[in-house]
């Protein structure tokens, strides 16, 4: 088993593409704002997703030099858009937010965790 990322910029791909969502959602713009909504997220624990977000933009970035955080962090990644998708297909929601935000991460978390971990 690959503890530490044969590639470091998958890794470091995923890490921004998370701290600019986690940006973005301290003061949601309509598109994030209307997604929660959708899944009927409840606000007050909207900034939980924040932190989740900024915790994962840590552990990937601790993951290219420290043995398995990485890959325990980008798991936790594509487990949190698992639960993500799981929301929006339980609430109904399938909006564009859904196709584009929410399985466009999961797939970037994906294609990170391959490339990153996976020897081609």
């Amino acid at each position: 088993m690959i503890l530490l990322p044969v590639l470091w910029w998958p890794g470091a791909i995923l890490a921004a593409a998370l701290f600019a969502d986690a940006a973005l959602s301290i003061r949601p713009p309509k598109f994030i704002r209307d997604c929660l909504d959708g899944v009927r997220f409840p606000r007050e624990w909207w900034w939980v997703l924040v932190a989740i977000k900024l915790l994962a933009v840590a552990g990937l970035v601790a993951g290219m030099a420290v043995p398995g955080i990485g890959l325990a962090a980008n798991i936790g990644v594509v487990a949190y858009f698992v639960a993500a998708a799981c929301a929006h297909i339980r609430s109904r929601f399938l909006r564009q937010e859904f196709w584009l935000n929410c399985l466009g991460m999961l797939a970037l978390s994906v294609a990170a965790l391959l490339a990153a971990y996976t020897r081609w």
